[in-house]
């Protein structure tokens, strides 16, 4: 009788335990000489992740006098960080939120207290100088811009929301917002995350409410998602879900997964612990593995979300000494995929940027293309103007089979569309068929009309940054005067 009940209990335990790739997932801190070290890192009291990474540098928003800055470091530039390193350095307020462009690897976009966002264009190998002067600067925003993302298939796409409780979506490229949703919101906006094809909006709010947001139709859905008062969090899933972290009645930290037709009941909602730090969520939308990262927790946490019930298990913890001040999560083609890398985040101390690797052991040294189905390239599938028009495009995906290898990235053209620059235009069209004809005296004069064109595009450009700045002190100014009343 007692081989039958062996045999019974093995069956059990077999079906007990979860079949995944991912259940042995470990994660390993790098060694000391490959950190960032003597970084002054940011102290501002904003839950922002302080830190973005993309396959060539590593951004990190840090303590600055007189305004505020962010250090930009090529990956390899790893040891201690000169104090006198070039900083991005052009916002007038502490710099709250940043985040590279997924189609230009040198394009970052920062928010600011300063009431703007700014957009970067970074050299080739890194800052050899501090950077104050921005591509173009978006002014639209009355508070604080504490979150700035970019549309993941879209270029030249971006969104900035701020403490006036809107959120606007810009033009890059002309340097105009073209959407503004500002009646939405009735409390300040914790988390904006964009659908996988960057349709719908999915924000967490204040109010407790999770709103799914159709931008250019300007359609709401909205539905409570966490009972506690505080920060929750709420990004999109590959398959259209919406998963959620914040805080219960009793203040105890939950998770929750939903399905973004039906938000009345979430599918599951899972008790975490007491701590009180908010819980940043990382997606990983080829594995389905999200990684939550607590701000003042010493450890990360993983779950991978499926079709079955539970709907999100448990996976593991990574844990360290150091508490986070914030994290960065690099794109899935910076990975080293044939070290079985399936995730890579930047960890910030007080004083340093500490890498940390997750990976699956494989015995095999061969590419494991079930670690890593086709995933999103840098290619976007939509120019800006295609996407306001009302066209959708899933992201391009690539191969990462040999390794993802990064092509030279074009710099960001911001075109001003305004009478005065479309009228000299003309007049430049229509010089080159003159010269065909043309004596060596006129190719002179032509010459000096280029130049003295330019000259007047800059003065043009001068005149435009003064009366911006203009209207910054007068805004400051109006603002002094009512809290001297």
């Amino acid at each position: 009788m007692l081989l039958p009940v062996l045999f019974l209990t093995t069956e059990m335990s077999r079906r007990v335990v979860r079949q995944s790739k991912f259940r042995h997932v470990f994660g390993q801190a790098v060694r000391n000489d490959q950190c960032y070290d003597d970084i002054r890192v940011s102290r501002v009291t904003w839950d922002s992740s302080f830190c973005a990474v993309n396959p060539k540098f590593v951004a990190i928003i840090i303590d600055a006098s007189g305004g505020g800055a962010f250090l930009i470091l090529p990956l390899n530039k790893t040891g201690r960080i000169d104090k006198a390193y070039p900083t991005v350095c052009g916002h007038t307020g502490p710099v709250l939120d940043i985040d590279w462009c997924p189609h230009n690897d040198h394009v970052i976009a920062s928010g600011s207290e300063d009431c703007t966002v700014m957009v970067w264009q970074i050299p080739e190998n890194g800052l050899d100088a501090a950077l104050s002067e921005p591509v173009v600067v978006l002014e639209g925003h009355s508070k604080r811009v504490g979150i700035v993302s970019w549309h993941p298939t879209a270029r030249n796409v971006l969104l900035s929301a701020g403490c006036d409780n809107q959120v606007v979506i810009w033009n890059v490229g002309t340097g105009e917002a073209m959407i503004s949703l500002d009646d939405m919101h009735p409390d300040v906006i914790f988390s904006v995350s964009w659908s996988r094809n960057g349709s719908l909006l999915c924000t967490a709010c204040k109010d407790k409410k999770v709103r799914i947001i159709d931008p250019r139709k300007k359609k709401i859905v909205t539905d409570k998602a966490h009972e506690g008062a505080r920060p929750m969090r709420a990004i999109f899933l590959a398959d259209g879900n919406i998963f959620t972290t914040g805080f219960s009645r009793m203040s105890e930290r939950q998770l929750a997964l939903w399905k973004s037709d039906n938000m009345d009941e979430p599918i599951c909602v899972q008790e975490m612990d007491s701590s009180n730090g908010v819980l940043l969520p990382f997606y990983d939308p080829d594995t389905s593995i999200v990684y939550l990262c607590g701000k003042g927790d010493s450890s990360i946490r993983y779950f991978e979300i499926t079709d079955e019930a539970p709907f999100v298990h448990y996976l593991n913890t990574f844990s360290t000494k150091e508490p986070q001040r914030g994290m960065g999560y690099m794109p899935k083609r910076g990975l080293d995929v044939n070290k079985c890398e399936i995730a890579r985040f930047y960890k910030l101390h007080e004083r340093k940027c500490e890498p940390i690797i997750m990976t699956v052991p494989r015995k095999s040294d061969l590419f494991q293309d079930d670690l890593y189905p086709d995933t999103a390239g840098p290619d976007p599938a939509l120019e800006a103007e295609e996407w306001f028009a009302g066209k959708n495009g899933g992201p391009i995906l690539i191969s990462l089979k040999d390794g993802y290898v990064s092509t030279k990235n074009r710099d960001l053209k911001v075109v001003k569309t305004n009478i005065l620059e479309s009228k000299p235009a003309t007049k430049a069209e229509s010089i080159p068929t003159i010269q065909k004809h043309a004596s060596p005296q006129s190719t002179v004069v032509s010459k000096m009309e280029d130049k003295l064109e330019e000259v007047l595009r800059e003065f043009k450009s001068l005149r435009d940054r003064v009366i911006l700045q203009d209207r910054r002190i007068a805004r400051l100014e109006d603002q002094v005067s009512k809290v001297a009343m």
